[in-house]
């Protein structure tokens, strides 16, 4: 049976599903009025091209505590051995390759991540990633990976002995920033199910990615972007 390493958004979700079937049982349900939507791109006139922010400036626009309110707590990102992540069943992951595994194949020029625990009611996580580019090179790698991890509504992830059945699910995006990418992914391992909601909006040349429990990905996708945008 082939096996290759994993996209980095799917990557992302399977590390903190691990996570979280070890800690809580409490999955939250999908939408099921947005299943059947389609990728969301935005009309209108497209700015000027600028250079890429660095780093910093999008450490600097990342969400944080004081942001996301009460009851959140940043997490230190664990080390991952990608190479021990594998997706199988799946085709279109196949052919996008290992470098793909933690964003590195994409070849974004800047990147910025922070993860958040949420003790409310129940155990959740939320994360977001930002990417600076030209949005030409931003819209076709994000794009190439949402249409890859859609194409394939169900397939596996195996880390060392854990194996993790996987199901994509389209959902509906919000009419925000210049496109709009949003899929529903339901995990199931060790008798845990959990489902992640991961929305990437771009706007101008920075891409926003928030992914974890699709309620605090709703709750806090418009504040990412809105600071995602502001200048420092």
């Amino acid at each position: 049976m082939r096996r290759s390493t994993t996209t980095f958004l799917g990557l992302g979700a399977v590390f903190t599903v691990l996570a979280l079937t070890g800690c809580s049982s409490h999955a939250e349900p999908a939408d099921s009025s947005a299943a059947s939507s389609a990728p969301a791109h935005r009309g209108g006139s497209t700015p000027s091209p600028s250079a890429p922010l660095s780093s910093a400036q999008l450490n600097q626009r990342l969400l944080n505590e004081s942001d996301l309110g009460e009851g959140y707590t940043l997490k230190a990102e664990p080390a991952r051995r990608d190479d021990d992540v594998t997706v199988i069943g799946c085709p279109a992951l196949e052919k996008l390759g290992g470098g793909t595994a933690t964003g590195s194949g994409l070849d974004f020029t800047r990147k910025a991540k922070a993860s958040f625990a949420y003790t409310g009611s129940s155990s959740s996580e939320v994360s977001e990633e930002l990417y600076s580019d030209s949005a030409a090179k931003l819209s076709k790698g994000i794009s190439k990976v949402f249409d890859a991890m859609l194409s394939c509504p169900t397939y596996q992830v195996t880390s060392g002995s854990t194996v993790v059945d996987v199901g994509t699910e389209r959902s509906a995006a919000p009419d925000l920033g210049d496109e709009q990418w949003s899929q529903l992914l339901t995990f199931s391992a060790g008798g845990q199910r959990s489902v992640v909601k991961q929305t990437a909006i771009r706007t101008g040349n920075v891409l926003v990615i928030v992914s974890g429990s699709p309620g605090l990905v709703d709750a806090h996708l418009d504040k990412a972007l809105t600071k995602a945008r502001t200048a420092h």
